[in-house]
């Protein structure tokens, strides 16, 4: 009786894993099957648009939050709208393509999306208006670097990390 519950057990178990493993293979095509994301944008913040009801993070970057300020010379200037500015510019009335590589916590898709061949997480770095986040990928460090070098967008000044703003809105 002991070794027909165990052999059940073991089974049943096998079959659960087998189901999981499905579960995933079915969510996993169904992002990379899906291909890219494309059409007109709207802006949401200098790290977050909108396709048709497809919320996007641009992969790799953290720019300032919409009611984020900055300073230069002690002087205050609403960085978090100007982010927002400069992504609209590039973006304007054309196509967006976006590569979907993740879902993030807030279940929007995490792409790496293109105007033409301008890859935007780069553009939004390498002139000024996001940093590299560092905790979710290494990819534009250099183009940060550029940014600071050339003291462009947030780097003119002196400004709180994006999510270092955002952590401080929550306390």
């Amino acid at each position: 009786m002991q070794t027909m519950f165990i052999k059940f057990w073991l089974m049943a178990h096998k079959i659960w894993i087998f189901e999981l493993l499905i579960f995933f293979a079915i969510f996993y095509c169904s992002i990379t099957l899906a291909g890219p994301i494309k059409g007109k944008a709207r802006i949401i913040d200098g790290d977050t648009i909108h396709i048709e009801k497809n919320k996007i993070r641009l992969y790799g970057i953290d720019a300032p939050e919409i009611n984020q300020t900055c300073t230069i010379n002690k002087i205050i200037w609403e960085c978090g709208i100007e982010s927002s500015q400069a992504l609209e510019s590039i973006v304007s009335e054309e196509e967006v393509r976006c590569e979907i590589v993740d879902i993030d916590q807030y279940k929007r898709f995490v792409a790496i999306c293109f105007v033409k061949n301008i890859n935007l997480s780069q553009h939004m770095v390498q002139n000024g208006w996001a940093v590299a986040y560092r905790y979710y990928s290494d990819d534009f460090i250099n183009d940060e670097k550029i940014a600071e070098k050339n003291k462009a967008g947030i780097w003119q000044g002196k400004f709180l990390d994006p999510y270092l703003f955002r952590k401080q809105q929550k306390n």
